[in-house]
């Protein structure tokens, strides 16, 4: 069973049994392939057949959704709505599970990055990467779907700030291994850099897909950035 699926069905608070743990089995699998949507309605679904934790991953996953939507609309009050919504819903298991204060963590990170607020993202992201290190010494799991390791890297992204990006993804490596978050990362980081090793590592991503059906647009950028003729074989 892949490492996130595991993961998945670590996370839980009690044990998942039938029909909850093939739920959050699906929603790891689904999330592992970039459809985030699908994947918060399977912990919506793992929640409702018992595995009440579930609830925090689902509006976690959400609230990720809110966050890419917010930054796309650089982070005014109403893209920052859903956002919040989710903070709200998760804080209310935080006092006594410290996954979930770690995806409050996240998400509270995400304001900042959306709003390009480079010096409260920064410290946002020392919070939440703390609460998750703790998590990881802890040997208890990483967050779900995306930990704050790759979050970080995403953050930086999002302004641009390649380097910093590098650096992060390189941690979440180390921290989480290489997963297809942490490939795409490394990917979109050297591409923002115009770095030829860009080529590389969308085809690792490309590699780790395999033979997998569909093409997210996560796919699609990797698929059509190794056709361009920086990556073209020369002649």
């Amino acid at each position: 069973m892949p490492s996130l699926l595991v993961a998945a069905l670590l996370l839980q608070d009690i044990p998942c049994g039938g029909d909850a743990a093939r739920h959050v089995i699906e929603a790891a699998r689904l999330a592992e392939t970039f459809d985030l949507t699908r994947a918060a309605a399977e912990y919506d679904a793992a929640a409702r057949a018992g595995c009440e934790s579930s609830a925090a991953a689902a509006a976690y996953v959400r609230g990720l959704i809110a966050a890419r939507q917010a930054d796309a609309q650089f982070g005014s009050a109403a893209s920052l709505e859903p956002l919040k919504q989710a903070i709200t819903m998760i804080e209310s298991n935080a006092a006594q599970n410290p996954s979930a204060r770690a995806m409050v963590a996240v998400l509270r990170a995400a304001i900042p990055a959306a709003q390009h607020e480079r010096g409260e993202m920064a410290l946002r992201i020392e919070e939440m990467l703390r609460h998750e290190s703790l998590q990881l010494e802890a040997k208890q799991p990483r967050l779900p779907v995306l930990s704050a390791h790759e979050a970080a890297g995403y953050f930086w992204l999002q302004l641009h700030l390649y380097v910093e990006a590098g650096r992060a993804f390189d941690v979440a490596a180390l921290a989480v291994g290489r997963t297809p978050y942490v490939l795409l990362g490394h990917a979109r980081t050297a591409a923002g850099r115009q770095d030829p090793a860009a080529c590389e590592h969308y085809r690792r991503l490309i590699a780790w897909w395999g033979s997998r059906p569909g093409s997210p647009p996560e796919m699609t950028e990797a698929r059509e950035y190794v056709t361009r003729s920086p990556c073209a074989p020369r002649p």
